[in-house]
């Protein structure tokens, strides 16, 4: 990496922990929940998005690898939402010994007005913001998003 890319790196990082900081104490998530009226808890909620964002049904552990955690943590946590009628399981047709686990129409309900009051509150803060400048920030986000998951990933396998 040459001295610009260096510095350049070193003037986006304060920005990068500050963004981490919002997204993580501001209570982003915790608001949206209270003001759709939604009683969940993160992981519970973790879960129901990850659902929600692939729009199928996924296995315990397809659903424990997005969000970077042991399945055994993501199968406790199902319990609770099952017995809340928010998602089910079904025999996978592939694999009778796997199961597969879908949104309830009340579990997508809650998935569609979170996401909904999440993009509104975006959708507001970059309200200033020109098309152009929107495309660009949605594009580069997408694309360095993908780079470092690919960059991490592959450090961790030599590790």
């Amino acid at each position: 990496m040459g001295d610009t890319d260096a510095t350049d790196l070193r003037t986006v990082l304060p920005r990068l922990l500050q963004l981490g900081t919002l997204m993580n104490r501001s209570g982003l998530g915790e608001r949206a929940l209270k003001q759709i009226g939604a009683e969940l808890d993160r992981p519970g909620l973790s879960i129901i998005l990850a659902l929600h964002m692939t729009g199928k049904a996924m296995r315990v552990g397809e659903i424990a690898d997005r969000m970077q955690v042991a399945g055994p943590h993501v199968t406790r946590h199902l319990h609770v939402l099952e017995r809340r009628r928010l998602v089910r399981g079904l025999a996978d047709p592939d694999d009778r010994r796997a199961r597969l686990v879908e949104l309830t129409p009340d579990g997508a309900e809650i998935a569609d007005r979170y996401v909904t009051t999440l993009l509104g509150w975006f959708g507001d803060a970059l309200s200033g913001w020109t098309p152009a400048d929107r495309r660009t920030f949605y594009d580069l986000l997408l694309r360095f998003t993908d780079d470092l998951a690919a960059f991490l990933s592959a450090t961790a396998e030599q590790e």
